[in-house]
């Protein structure tokens, strides 16, 4: 047993000795494919933590005038606080004209035209509401309400915020997705016809080892080996790439001012092992499947 199995491991490193272009060229699409897999699900993951964010966070924000008095803003607040069914009061939160400011700083930071529009004298105050109910129509029946109130300058739902990310985040998934089927289709095929080739440059060799009695599983292994192992070192080249991308992401965010909420696209490290250790499965499985195709067809020949 233990001679078949040095053997096979021989016969597969000299495999490798022999075809040095296309076994590189194999991992390195294997590689390329996979860390576009592990990206995906790492952005599909980002983009759902701010997702839950947003939308447990605020759904409703109620502007009022600059120039509304302090008797004027208690009324709105309760009329807001009027409805404890469909309004979590625990979360209702109000910010003044220099909180307000601040957030806009943060808001539009990357914007300082329309910043400089703004001052803490002139800017809104805002109400942030958060409805209890899911009802998307009775949530925009109380914005059609609280917009008639006196001195409320506008409501702004965050639904379509959150919808703009959704469908972004579904866009960046289907697009990565498929980029990750076709590279990995290809990958596979590389894999195919590095181990055909293998096969084909010791026809005579094999069909000596048929001649004297060797099984089609004994001359297969070596060779679905190697194309486990070119899918295996293309899954710890990615592995290698995705951490390094990871890190590179959550030192950017770093940079980031608190609040704006770019910090919810930081992905937990707990999350990215255990995205790592797919890609290794995937890569194994993805070389074994190529070559034992090739091998299976080369033999039955």
């Amino acid at each position: 047993m233990w001679s078949r199995i040095a053997y096979a491991f021989r016969e597969t490193w000299a495999s490798f000795r022999r075809n040095p272009t296309l076994t590189a060229a194999a991992v390195v699409t294997s590689a390329i494919s996979l860390l576009l897999v592990g990206a995906t699900f790492l952005i599909q993951r980002g983009f759902d933590n701010l997702l839950v964010r947003w939308k447990g966070d605020v759904q409703m924000i109620v502007f009022v005038a600059s120039d509304a008095a302090p008797e004027q803003i208690a009324y709105i607040e309760e009329v807001i606080k009027s409805q404890p069914a469909v309004i979590d009061l625990n979360n209702l939160k109000y910010l003044d004209k220099a909180a307000s400011f601040e957030e806009a700083k943060v808001i539009f930071t990357g914007d300082p035209t329309l910043l400089s529009l703004l001052t803490p004298e002139t800017i809104p105050t805002q109400f942030k509401v958060v409805p209890l109910t899911g009802d998307a129509a009775l949530v925009r029946s109380l914005a059609e309400q609280y917009r008639g109130l006196p001195k409320v300058e506008g409501v702004s739902l965050a639904e379509d915020e959150f919808q703009v990310i959704s469908t972004l985040s579904g866009f960046v998934r289907t697009v990565t997705i498929v980029m990750s089927v076709v590279l990995l289709g290809v990958a596979v095929a590389l894999i195919w016809n590095t181990i055909r080739t293998a096969m084909f440059a010791r026809r005579r060799e094999i069909e000596v080892m048929k001649l004297v009695g060797a099984t089609n599983w004994f001359i297969r292994i070596p060779f679905m080996l190697e194309g486990l192992l070119q899918g295996l070192i293309g899954g710890v080249a990615s592995c290698g790439g995705l951490w390094a991308l990871n890190r590179a992401w959550t030192s950017g965010v770093a940079g980031f001012k608190p609040g704006t909420g770019i910090s919810a696209l930081v992905v937990p490290g707990s999350y990215v092992n255990g995205v790592m250790v797919m890609l290794l499965v995937i890569g194994a499985l993805a070389g074994a499947i190529g070559s034992g195709i090739a091998a299976s067809r080369f033999l039955d020949v």
